[in-house]
């Protein structure tokens, strides 16, 4: 029943809204309409393409990285990393993961205990840790030493010692 009234209401509202003579919104529309006028100012000018001859002479490419090739000088020094070597175990990690839990001595040599994940090693003098080419200067029985190598702003290959320090029973 009441699908038939709204039916019947809208057709009555049709119905009255079709009828009649709709002179006065025309009236109104048109004189609207007059004064309306788009107002889009003018494209800008473009000023047609110059190109400038760009003559580096002996300046370096800055898109080839020119001192860290194999065929560039050494700079920083003369240090370089042995990039030949194979990798030892405790280089994937970086040095921040990497925990010094204890030390061990036999025949007069010192052992490190290091930490990775869940795994123990076993490192000595001379043994490489971390991700900079770092090697295992000194060990003692508070921190282990490292001479690491890593690269100025200028691509230059630099020293730089880090420390491990000995973690506590207690600490993580």
């Amino acid at each position: 029943m009441s699908r038939l009234l709204a039916a019947l209401l809208a057709s009555v509202f049709l119905v009255a809204c079709a009828g009649g003579d709709h002179d006065d919104v025309r009236q109104w529309m048109s004189t609207a309409a007059q004064d309306a006028k788009g107002k889009i100012p003018p494209l800008p000018v473009v000023e047609p393409y110059e190109p400038v001859a760009y003559d580096v002479g002996d300046l370096l490419d800055p898109f080839k990285p020119a001192k860290l090739g194999s065929d560039a000088k050494t700079g920083g020094g003369g240090f370089r990393p042995d990039l030949d070597r194979p990798k030892e175990p405790l280089e994937l990690y970086p040095l921040e993961s990497l925990k010094y839990v204890g030390v061990m001595t036999r025949k007069k040599a010192s052992y490190a205990i290091i930490q990775a994940e869940s795994a123990l090693y076993q490192i000595k003098v001379g043994n490489y840790m971390g991700q900079n080419f770092g090697v295992v200067v000194d060990i003692s029985e508070s921190e282990v030493t490292l001479r690491e190598l890593i690269q100025d702003s200028a691509g230059d290959w630099v020293e730089r010692t880090s420390n491990l320090l000995l973690q506590e029973k207690g600490a993580k």
